[in-house]
């Protein structure tokens, strides 16, 4: 969930649970827990669909930053990727690419 939803409902839950009761302290402590270091397959997952939409996320802001208009089925195909080192090669295409579908073409180094 992205952080501009999840932190209003954080804080909405601990007002409502009170900040000076034993409910809203333990939520607190709860919310503000790292669990980074958790490794398992969801949150695995959950981390690289994240790294994924990010990376989908950059490669559209180069284009449209340089002014490079992005068909509808080259933003697709974008965005469905989850392959993160494919991600990086259209991410670095992106920068010098004269189209948006040109950083979708297959090359010999991605072979």
């Amino acid at each position: 969930m992205p952080e501009a939803v999840a932190d209003p409902i954080i804080e909405f839950t601990a007002q409502g649970l009170g900040v000076n009761r034993r409910a809203g302290e333990l939520w607190r402590n709860l919310v503000a827990v790292d669990l980074s270091f958790y490794k398992s397959y969801i949150s695995e997952e959950i981390r690289d669909e994240g790294r994924a939409q990010r990376g989908a996320e950059d490669i559209l802001l180069v284009l449209e930053t340089r002014g490079i208009d992005v068909p509808d089925e080259v933003r697709e195909r974008i965005t469905a990727c989850d392959d993160p080192d494919l991600l990086r090669r259209w991410l670095a295409r992106a920068v010098t690419a004269p189209s948006a579908a040109e950083i979708l073409v297959e090359r010999e180094e991605d072979i």
